[in-house]
């Protein structure tokens, strides 16, 4: 059995998916995006600004299953444009301190246009 979770603290699905599920004692989040969940769209336009709300908004995520980032044991990231690798990572490493295990590739398109998306597994200790 899993459990969905639903949270308005972070931006809400825009498909038909689940913002996470729960599993077997393990977190799987959808990827985050930098839309900010009060306003309902992308407001940061450098991939700095966007990468502090998407953490904000795993974040709450992590927060709304009562884990917190060092929780997390894997991450997923995807760039729109692979230049924007050593400022994502500034942003990241505040975040992921603890250095999960991860991959991080450029993509053609993000949703919504976005420049960056994380999305993460984390376990519950």
């Amino acid at each position: 059995m899993f459990k969905v979770t639903a949270t308005d603290k972070a931006p809400a699905a825009i498909g038909p998916y689940s913002q996470a599920i729960t599993a077997n004692g393990m977190l799987f989040a959808s990827g985050q995006i930098g839309i900010d969940p009060a306003q309902g769209k992308i407001v940061a336009d450098t991939v700095e600004g966007q990468a502090e709300q998407v953490c904000k908004n795993v974040g709450e995520l992590l927060k709304a299953n009562g884990l917190s980032y060092e929780n997390v044991v894997r991450t997923t990231c995807y760039l729109s444009d692979i230049n924007n690798f050593a400022a994502f990572n500034e942003v990241y490493g505040k975040y992921f301190a603890h250095k999960p295990a991860r991959s991080c590739v450029a993509v053609k398109d993000i949703p919504a246009g976005a420049l960056c998306e994380i999305e993460i597994t984390a376990v519950y200790e």
